[in-house]
């Protein structure tokens, strides 16, 4: 069941959200060569025990850690740990809140010190592929509106798309309906109206769209092992436009 939110309910996600905003801030200024993803998630819990929240992800389905931290052909729901992140490495950061019993979540791809332009270029077009997405997120398009955006320009500029894993809505749960899908299937989806809050996040690989779990049983990586990038944001549908609820403005 999809649930419309109220103008309280979205100031409240908004207040969550910015506070996702802050600390994927803070774990931004620390990825430099040497440091390990459990030092960032240290940090990311202290900081959402710090503004009276609960980590979001920890726990839920049984997954050990606060953030999800995917590494170069880790797509999505790599578990934290004493890896050592080095020059040239890319990494996904995601992340999530509960805060007043609503959810914020958000994710980022930093490059670990200098990277190859071929991944510069590949973390500006999923960039752009979220932005993309979220210009379409007004009253009266359709979820496929979205989809259609992202998947076109990644597919232009020569990349795939995660089709396994998608967006979704968001509010007080972490994962509502609808399904945002990040390529366009079959019909237009549900079409959009104010009050609608979703998390749209495109997951862009170099090579093939293929992917597989770890033996980890979480973590996402790309069959071929070429590398993977991820932007998210949690938008909110209004009247007057999108949203975005985990940028300041």
């Amino acid at each position: 069941m999809i649930h419309l939110k109220s103008r309280q309910e979205i100031e409240i996600l908004r207040e969550s959200n910015l506070i996702v905003h802050e600390v994927l801030t803070k774990l931004k200024s620390m990825c430099q060569p040497g440091i390990t993803t459990l030092e960032l998630d240290r940090v990311a819990e202290d900081m959402t025990l710090k503004y009276r929240g609960r980590p979001a992800f920890k726990g839920y389905h049984g997954f050990p850690a606060t953030l999800c931290t995917s590494i170069n052909e880790e797509v999505v729901h790599g578990i934290p740990s004493k890896r050592v992140l080095r020059e040239g490495d890319i990494l996904s950061i995601d992340y999530g809140i509960c805060y007043r019993d609503y959810y914020g979540d958000a994710a980022v791809t930093v490059p670990i010190g200098k990277i190859s332009e071929d991944l510069e270029f590949l973390l500006k077009t999923t960039q752009e592929c979220l932005m993309l997405g979220i210009q379409q997120a007004v009253p009266g398009n359709h979820l496929a509106d979205i989809s259609a955006a992202i998947q076109t320009h990644a597919e232009i500029q020569g990349f795939s798309l995660v089709k396994e894993f998608s967006g979704h809505g968001v509010g007080r749960s972490l994962h509502e309906e609808p399904v945002v899908l990040n390529y366009v299937a079959n019909g237009r989806g549900i079409q959009l109206k104010p009050g609608l809050v979703l998390a749209i996040e495109p997951m862009v690989n170099q090579g093939a769209d293929k992917v597989f779990v770890l033996k980890d049983g979480w973590t996402v990586v790309t069959k071929d092992k070429k590398c993977s990038a991820h932007f998210e944001h949690s938008v909110a549908i209004t009247d007057d436009g999108p949203l975005i609820l985990s940028l300041p403005e």
